[in-house]
């Protein structure tokens, strides 16, 4: 029978679940199970994929083409599995089938209710997990924190689980946040103690309690934790927020985490963790290292998480090679006005990431032609590749009317425009080119330098594409296509040939780097970047 580890929040919401819920899901998968994570969103989106960056983060991509929270992508890049779309639900996935059920007639003329209907969905959708990875241990995050009206199918849900498949293959954890008090130089756990009589007022007591905290925690507290919150003492996880979110497994590995769930489980470890490549991870993100500066081009650098996956990308490439990348955040709208040009003008290399909209293009527009002219090595990612190929455009055609018809419907030049299939679609939500596509590489290209095989999979998150018909003109200029989809007939990967390193890729690579494992085009990215700064100096 499936296992299943749910994780609860409280307090505050970003306390740290997706990431523990990683770690965990890591440590387990060391001692010889297979594990798999799902996220439960109670907003009413089907997906976050037509929500705003600022309200939401990244939207993160599978294999499959799911459209999910960015909290997946730290479970990929930690238990290192590609999920489903079966790993993200959503209240709006719920209730829309719920009530398509009931349109059908499904129910019989029943009165449809919360209980038992929408939580009946729910779990069903829990246990989906298991069947469609083969997992022995699921473990499940809820989003938000314990209190929320919207959560509340879903607590009642994973109350209603422990009675469904037993309460000896179920392990509840609580993560929560101890607030330092500066003026008294405390550490309080009463907010803890709340938070923890509310999830058992919905009928669930943890298990365990994850105390995250700024500070160190003492035995004194977590004793009282443990008294008042009815928890075994050893069951009082502090975790001291560190300087490296990858240092997080290795601080539960030497709590006992795994051990503990896997005895609360029935369970024995089936062979001995090996971390040394984690503990050699956080050794030389310890050290200190040459800085390599990355200006990072967005429209929505404000909210850091936006780009979560290229700046993990970046950092796993500057760790395999010895160097601290240091991202510059430019606004690229602020380029358009002037400013924090200083910022581009200092770094080693530019990166310039997806997006919608026509905000900020421009000056996106003008870091890609500051790459082009000045020979600073470039990577673009899907709306990065199309801004490279109108300022490209730009100069190989002479015209600033060069543009995408994402931008500018009656352009003269559209040499980005949309895919032939997107044209009659109406709705926003789910309908673009999403998901994992073959891309051929062109041998002796940048891009097939970079990557060990000629045939590779990425993940795709758009609607518009090279427009093929400026192919021959613009490869007379010296725009090379160094990858294409096996009919040849969609340009992946775009560079320039006179240039040091100036890539743009028409999917998202980011979604593929890992810790120790990073994504090919990052790394051949940044050592471009690092050959530069010797270069310059």
């Amino acid at each position: 029978m499936t296992r299943y580890v749910f994780f609860t929040g409280g307090v505050v919401s970003s306390v740290g679940k997706g990431v523990t819920a990683a770690s965990v899901g890591l440590l387990l998968k060391e001692r010889g199970f297979r594990v798999a994570v799902q996220k439960l969103d109670p907003y009413i989106n089907v997906d976050p994929g037509t929500m705003s960056p600022y309200q939401h983060g990244e939207v993160f991509v599978l294999d499959d083409g799911a459209e999910t929270d960015l909290d997946l992508g730290h479970y990929e890049r930690f238990i290192d599995t590609s999920l489903t779309r079966v790993c993200n639900v959503t209240s709006g996935q719920v209730y829309a089938e719920v009530i398509a059920k009931e349109r059908r007639g499904d129910f019989l003329g029943g009165t449809i209710q919360v209980i038992p209907h929408v939580t009946n969905e729910i779990k069903q959708r829990i246990g989906l997990v298991g069947k469609a990875l083969n997992a022995e241990i699921v473990l499940v995050e809820v989003g938000g924190t314990v209190g929320d009206i919207e959560s509340l199918p879903f607590l009642e849900a994973l109350r209603q689980m422990r009675s469904d498949v037993g309460r000896g293959n179920t392990v509840y954890i609580h993560v929560t946040l101890l607030p330092y008090i500066g003026a008294t130089h405390e550490l309080k756990t009463k907010p803890t103690q709340h938070s923890v009589r509310e999830l058992r007022s919905i009928g669930i007591s943890p298990d365990m309690i994850v105390a995250r905290s700024d500070y160190p925690v003492n035995g004194d507290l977590r004793a009282k934790i443990a008294l008042f919150c009815d928890v075994e003492p050893r069951a009082v996880v502090p975790l001291v927020t560190v300087p490296e979110i990858y240092q997080v497994p290795l601080e539960l590995e030497r709590a006992g985490v795994a051990d503990y769930i896997l005895e609360r489980l029935g369970l024995e470890a089936r062979r001995v963790p090996q971390l040394q490549a984690w503990e050699q991870l956080i050794e030389r993100a310890a050290q200190t290292k040459p800085v390599v500066k990355i200006a990072l081009v967005g429209k929505y650098v404000e909210l850091k998480d936006a780009y979560l996956s290229v700046r993990e990308a970046l950092k796993h490439a500057g760790l395999a090679l010895g160097y601290e990348v240091e991202i510059e955040w430019v606004h690229s709208a602020e380029l358009e006005k002037g400013k924090g040009w200083e910022a581009v003008r200092g770094a080693h290399g530019i990166v310039v990431p997806g997006g919608f909209g026509s905000r900020g293009i421009e000056g996106k527009i003008a870091a890609a032609r500051f790459a082009r002219e000045n020979k600073v090595p470039y990577l673009g990612l899907c709306l990065g590749m199309q801004v490279m190929v109108i300022d490209f455009g730009r100069f190989a055609l002479g015209s600033e009317e060069v543009n995408s018809t994402e931008f500018e419907r009656g352009t003269p030049y559209p040499v980005i425009d949309l895919l032939p299939e997107q044209r009659a679609i109406a709705d926003m939500g789910g309908t673009m080119r999403l998901g994992l596509y073959p891309c051929h590489l062109q041998p002796g290209s940048k891009a097939a330098r970079a990557y060990p095989q000629a045939i590779v999979e990425e993940r795709h998150r758009h609607r518009f594409e090279f427009n093929n018909s400026y192919r021959d003109a613009f490869a007379q200029r010296g725009l090379v296509y160094s990858g294409l989809s096996p009919d040849g007939r969609l340009v992946e990967i775009a560079e320039l040939a006179d240039h040091p390193f100036m890539v743009g890729s028409q999917f998202h690579p980011e979604f593929l780097s890992r810790p120790n494992r990073p994504h090919p085009l990052f790394r051949a990215f940044v050592e471009a970047a690092i050959a530069r700064k010797a270069q310059v100096g």
